[in-house]
């Protein structure tokens, strides 16, 4: 198995793999572990409640994207940005740079903490702005297409077409699968996933 590469501070554990292929459960799962996690997606949701940003938005893309509260209705904020590369640009422009400053911050307060053992970076877009770098272990979470496809319908997220559409503006998974240190198989049932998570953590202490 891999040595952990450490960078500086506590070991930084990337997640990686398709839209609805469970990062986020295998990152609530090292957290139970002693992990303390990030999650990028939480950020630009928490983001979007705030002010300055909720107003840069809708004056870029227009009065349609807010519900009847003014609040951002994140569906047709999606909808609107995945039908267009150039908006899905202007949009990360805004988010990227405040969720990367929090996420600074958060791993600088989490190697403070004695009670942490590790940082996990739930990131989508990880490869893509180049955070993979800061990571000591890359863990992919393989998982079938379509088997992604209907958890990601059972949660009424999106459909198979929606998942298709939203995959194209990242990485292949392929290409992320090479970047993996260690794979992890989401395919069978959940003891069978925190089985793997607890032997991937195994190997990253060691």
């Amino acid at each position: 198995m891999m040595k952990t590469r450490r960078v500086g501070g506590k070991p930084v554990i990337g997640i990686l793999g398709g839209i609805g292929s469970g990062k986020s459960t295998v990152a609530r799962e090292f957290g139970k572990l002693g992990c303390g996690v990030i999650g990028a997606d939480q950020l630009a949701h928490a983001l979007l409640g705030e002010n300055a940003v909720r107003d840069e938005i809708v004056s870029l893309f227009g009065p349609e994207i807010s519900d009847s509260s003014g609040n951002i209705d994140r569906s047709k904020l999606a909808e609107t940005v995945f039908a267009d590369s150039g908006k899905l640009g202007l949009l990360n422009k805004i988010l990227h740079p405040r969720v990367l400053e929090q996420a600074e911050e958060l791993i600088r307060q989490y190697n403070g903490q004695n009670d942490i053992i590790a940082i996990v970076l739930d990131m989508p877009l990880l490869t893509e702005v180049g955070w993979d770098k800061r990571c000591d272990r890359i863990i992919f979470v393989e998982c079938d297409r379509q088997l992604r496809a209907e958890r990601a319908a059972k949660k009424g997220v999106f459909d198979e077409k929606q998942q298709r559409i939203r995959e194209n503006f990242q990485i292949s998974l392929d290409n992320k699968a090479a970047l993996a240190d260690n794979i992890i198989n989401n395919n069978s049932d959940f003891s069978e996933l925190v089985r793997q998570i607890v032997s991937v953590f195994s190997s990253i202490l060691d």
